[in-house]
């Protein structure tokens, strides 16, 4: 068998990954930037880049974007054990099984928990929809204490009482935040499902072979 450099194995996370770093890299100069712009029309003292990365305003503007994307990939997970769009390759096939018994036989290669069987099985079977939904609930509290800090940071500038953290959770400044973000997100969870199922991308794992019929369900 051919092996292949760890990079070459690899290329499509690390790439994502990379594209990630350089647009934080992007994101927390510019924040920086636009956040001292800010104080400074307050006349306040600006924040050193150490400073910034602590501040209400790089931790809101970070995690409420993690937390959307996190609540898309914990729904799409999830609903698509149960629901169908014929055409798309992104769904299983009309009166697919929502499950395969055969995935929890032990293979020689498989798992250390399925190996295993019990509990450590009836976790594993459902671990990436569990780390998805703890990731969105952490990105979510993230969210919320660095939009508190944020609200809080502006309402001293401009001498007004400031609200503590258990009661900003019904604010609709947080809520505004999360709700523009996840219509975005499911916005793109639509258009891929919807569009493939009568658009290709020859040579994409995401979508159907080209000559595939548009009623065809599922990916190559």
């Amino acid at each position: 068998m051919k092996k292949y450099s760890f990079i070459y194995r690899n290329s499509l996370s690390l790439v994502f990954l990379l594209l990630m770093l350089l647009s934080l890299a992007g994101q927390i100069y510019t924040g920086w930037k636009e956040h001292n712009d800010f104080l400074r029309d307050y006349k306040a003292a600006e924040q050193s880049i150490g400073e910034y990365l602590l501040s209400g305003h790089f931790l809101q503007a970070t995690f409420e974007n993690c937390e959307s994307e996190f609540f898309q990939m914990a729904l799409f997970v999830i609903f698509t054990i149960f629901l169908r769009q014929q055409g798309s390759s992104e769904s299983k096939t009309c009166g697919e099984e929502s499950f395969d018994r055969t995935q929890l036989v032990p293979k020689k290669d498989s798992p250390a928990p399925v190996k295993k069987g019990g509990l450590a099985l009836k976790l594993y079977k459902h671990s990436l929809s569990i780390a998805l939904i703890f990731l969105f609930l952490l990105s979510f509290t993230l969210h919320w204490y660095g939009s508190w800090l944020d609200f809080n940071e502006k309402q001293r500038l401009e001498h007004q009482a400031e609200v503590s953290f258990s009661s900003y959770i019904d604010h609709g400044k947080l809520w505004f935040e999360s709700f523009q973000n996840w219509q975005s997100e499911f916005l793109s969870i639509f258009s891929i499902i919807f569009l493939s199922i009568y658009l290709r991308q020859y040579g994409s794992s995401q979508s159907k072979p080209v000559n595939a019929a548009h009623a065809e369900t599922g990916g190559e």
